[in-house]
C-alpha cells in the first residue's frame, strides 16, 4: 500500500468522536461544573501529529473542543470601516467562553514554543534581538508540493510542519470565506511580553491579505493606528484601542494591512485579573516559499525547532506555572527545569522523516 501524500489537507480531518464526559468535581469557585477538565480531555487518547521538527508529538484537538465549533460564531461581527482604509470584522466573542478557556489551556500545554533570537542592522551595527514573547508556527506556503509516492516535500527548502489546530482553522475558513495555510501562535506570558507596531503586509502574502486573529486567555489591549500620510489624518497619531478578550476574533482584510499598523503593548499588572497568560492565533495565507522561510525563521528559528538544532524549545509546566526549556535525552523528552530538577514524560519518537 502506498503512503498517503503528506499534505496539509491530510491534517484537516477532525479527530474521531468521543463520548462527552461530565466532571462532578467542584470548579475553582466551589460550584459543580459540566465543563470537561483538562485531565479528562487528555485522557481521551487523541491521535498525535509528529514531524522531525517537532520536539515532541502534538495531540489533536479532542472532540469535546471541536464539537462546539459548528455553533460559532456566537455573535454577529461589529463592522469597523468608518476610518480611512480600515476594513475589520470584530467578533466579540467568536468562540463560546467555556470553549475558549479550555482551548487556551489545551494549546498552552500541548504546543512547543520558542524565544527566537535574530540580528538586525541598525546603521552599521548588527544588533541582537530576542523576541519579547513565545512563538510557534504551523503550515506551508501555497507553492509547496509533495511526492505522491513517498509524501515527501519536494520544493521548499524549509521543512514544513503539519498544521496542529486544523479543526479551528478549517472552521474559521468556513466562517470567513477566506483560505489559510499558516497558523502563527504567540504566547504572552505576562504584561512584559509584547509586540511592537507593525503591519502584516509582506509581499509573500499578496495584495490586501485577509488575516484572522483569535484571542485566548487574558485580555490584552490591541492598538491600531494609520500609517503616516501627507494628509496627517488624526488616526495616524491617536491609536485606536480594542480590549481583546478570550474568544474574540478580528478579521483584518482589504486595505487594512497596507495602510494600518497594530501592536500589543506592554502593560502593568502582570498576567491579568484572571491569572493567565494570553494566546493569540493568527491564520493567514502565504503564496510563496519566502513566506514559509520567513515564518519559520522568526517564529521557530533557523534550525527548525527542537528536532533540528535551532532555538531551544519550551513547554508549559503545570507545577511551576511557567514555560520551561525542553530537551531531548536518549530518545525521551526531558523537561529541563531551571532549578536543575528534571521531569520526564514518555512520548513516541517520530520515525518517519522528510528528507
Amino acid at each position: 500500500m502506498s503512503k498517503r501524500p503528506r499534505t496539509l489537507d491530510a491534517f484537516f480531518a477532525p479527530p474521531p468522536a468521543k463520548k462527552q464526559h461530565i466532571d462532578p468535581s467542584p470548579s475553582e469557585d466551589g460550584k459543580p461544573t459540566t465543563n470537561p477538565p483538562l485531565a479528562l480531555l487528555e485522557a481521551e487518547q487523541q491521535p498525535q501529529s509528529t514531524h522531525p521538527t517537532y520536539p515532541f508529538p502534538i495531540p489533536h484537538l479532542p472532540h469535546s473542543l471541536t464539537s462546539p465549533l459548528p455553533s460559532t460564531p456566537t455573535t454577529s461581527p461589529i463592522v469597523m470601516n468608518t476610518h480611512p482604509d480600515l476594513d475589520i470584522l470584530y467578533y466579540k466573542p467568536y468562540l463560546p467562553l467555556t470553549t475558549a478557556k479550555t482551548l487556551f489551556h489545551h494549546l498552552r500545554r500541548s504546543l512547543p514554543f520558542y524565544r527566537v533570537k535574530y540580528s538586525i542592522k541598525r546603521g552599521a551595527l548588527d544588533t541582537s534581538v530576542t523576541t519579547p514573547r513565545f512563538t510557534t508556527v504551523f503550515g506551508l506556503d501555497s507553492s509547496a508540493s509533495f511526492c505522491p509516492q513517498s509524501g515527501r516535500l519536494l520544493d521548499a527548502r524549509t521543512p514544513g510542519k503539519p498544521l496542529a489546530p486544523a479543526s479551528l482553522l478549517a472552521h474559521t475558513e468556513r466562517t470567513t470565506g477566506a483560505n489559510f495555510n499558516f497558523a502563527l501562535v504567540n504566547y504572552y506570558a505576562d504584561g512584559n511580553d509584547s509586540i511592537a507596531f507593525h503591519s502584516d503586509s509582506e509581499f509573500f502574502l499578496g495584495p490586501n491579505p485577509t488575516i484572522a486573529s483569535i484571542t485566548l486567555g487574558s485580555s490584552r489591549d490591541f492598538l491600531l493606528k494609520h500609517k503616516p500620510t501627507p494628509s496627517h489624518h488624526p488616526s495616524e497619531t491617536k491609536a485606536m484601542k480594542l480590549p481583546l478578550a478570550s474568544g474574540d476574533l478580528l478579521l483584518m482584510q482589504g486595505r487594512t494591512q497596507s495602510h494600518w499598523l497594530h501592536s500589543i503593548p506592554k502593560r502593568k499588572g502582570g498576567v491579568g485579573a484572571d491569572g493567565a497568560g494570553r494566546i493569540n492565533i493568527t491564520f493567514r495565507r502565504a503564496l510563496s516559499r519566502a513566506g514559509t522561510e520567513n515564518y519559520y525563521r522568526y517564529n521557530v528559528g533557523d534550525g527548525g525547532g527542537g528536532g533540528g538544532g535551532g532555538e531551544e524549545a519550551y513547554k508549559w509546566d503545570d507545577a511551576r506555572r511557567a514555560m520551561v526549556p525542553w530537551k531531548r535525552s536518549g530518545g525521551r523528552e526531558v523537561e529541563a527545569l531551571r532549578d536543575g530538577v528534571e521531569h520526564r514524560e514518555s512520548f513516541p519518537t517520530p520515525v518517519e522523516r522528510l528528507e
